[in-house]
């Protein structure tokens, strides 16, 4: 209704915004494993399709930047990605609590693993096949990487119900 405010009785409380019952949703309803995962596949999924749109954006022309160099030499963005999982992986020797397992962490080695994974075929024939048919496989890594991560994440609580079910028959015969 115009003019009326912003914050109205929500089911006997004030309304929260909507970002804040998501946080609330998340919390309840995920454990913090499972949203170190979900910010690992989030971040993967959105710097694999910025880094395919900014790639094509370059190749294309119409962005307004070109290929990052150093000294003359063209860098690779799974350079990028290893620099940050190398990062990751220091978080994690050092073992800071208040880091591991920690969903900015986990964003990141999403990210990092999505730079790398991006330009797998390089990676597999040292060649620079990104824009040929050979290049193809990156995506098809990438997008079985997050398929499979994304199918774990949605099935998780299932497979760890079955887990649970069969542990207990397997008991239960032992014992009888």
């Amino acid at each position: 209704m115009p003019g009326a405010p912003a914050s109205r009785p929500f089911g006997g409380h004030r309304r929260t915004r909507l970002r804040e019952r998501w946080r609330t949703v998340l919390k309840e309803h995920t454990g913090p494993t499972q949203r170190s995962l979900m910010a690992a596949w989030l971040s993967f999924g959105c710097t694999f399709g910025t880094v395919r749109l900014i790639t094509h954006g370059i190749r294309g022309g119409w962005l307004p930047w070109g290929n990052v160099s150093a000294g003359g030499t063209h860098l690779h963005h799974y350079n990028i990605g290893i620099v940050t999982l190398a990062g990751v992986g220091l978080v994690a020797v050092r073992g800071d609590q208040a880091c591991v397992g920690h969903p900015g962490v986990s964003a990141l080695y999403g990210a990092g693993s999505a730079l790398i994974a991006d330009e797998f075929a390089l990676l597999l024939d040292l060649k620079d096949v990104y824009w040929a048919k050979q290049g193809r496989v990156s995506v098809d890594v990438s997008l079985g990487i997050l398929s499979a991560l994304g199918l774990y994440l949605t099935a998780a609580p299932f497979w760890h119900e079955i887990t649970k079910v069969t542990r207990d028959r397997v008991r239960h015969r032992i014992t009888a």
